[in-house]
């Protein structure tokens, strides 16, 4: 049962995203916040994309917010609330398995995509002894730029797909005025 506790502990908690929620006892909707979080910021180191972070800046300050929020409710409020993960793609629910469906193939390239970069980071460096100074440099420019350079490529189509999804929409929209006339 989730209930209101030490205000000193929750504020230190708050700074943790996702901490606070789940020291109140919100724990689907911690452990949702702070794996959002933590997707981000690796994303951005793995990447090297630090304006990935300003998305991480959002959510820390939404938890910390979220968590004040919270506790400042009536009791009677605060006891209403149901703890639920804010991202229903992580529960078993229908709209949680929709969203898996319509985007499996998606997740599953980004963690292809990971994976890969991981792996070859993690060679790159056991050939370091083995390979020539000037080869290893090359290679190792080459892995540093090209991975910002796919994600960059991602982010245009993803961008690109949105854009043409919303004109079909408008059109679908368009067409549908036109036939009630």
């Amino acid at each position: 049962m989730t209930r209101k506790k030490n205000s000193f502990w929750r504020l230190c908690f708050s700074f943790l995203p996702g901490a606070g929620e789940m020291y109140m006892g919100f724990m689907k909707m911690g452990i949702s916040t702070m794996s959002l979080f933590m997707a981000v910021f690796f994303f951005a180191v793995t990447l090297e994309f630090g304006a990935l972070m300003i998305v991480g800046l959002v959510i820390w300050f939404y938890s910390f917010f979220h968590v004040h929020n919270l506790a400042s409710l009536p009791d009677e409020e605060f006891y209403s609330i149901e703890d639920d993960y804010i991202f229903h793609f992580i529960s078993p629910s229908e709209q949680g398995k929709e969203f898996y469906k319509n985007n499996r193939r998606i997740l599953a390239y980004i963690l292809i995509f990971m994976g890969t970069i991981t792996t070859w980071n993690s060679m790159l460096n056991l050939l370091y002894e083995y390979l020539p100074e000037t080869i290893y440099f090359y290679i190792r420019h080459l892995s540093y730029d090209l991975p910002k350079f796919l994600a960059g490529i991602g982010i245009i189509l993803l961008g690109a797909a949105m854009i043409r999804g919303k004109k079909k929409e408008i059109s679908d929209i368009e067409w549908e005025d036109e036939d009630a006339k």
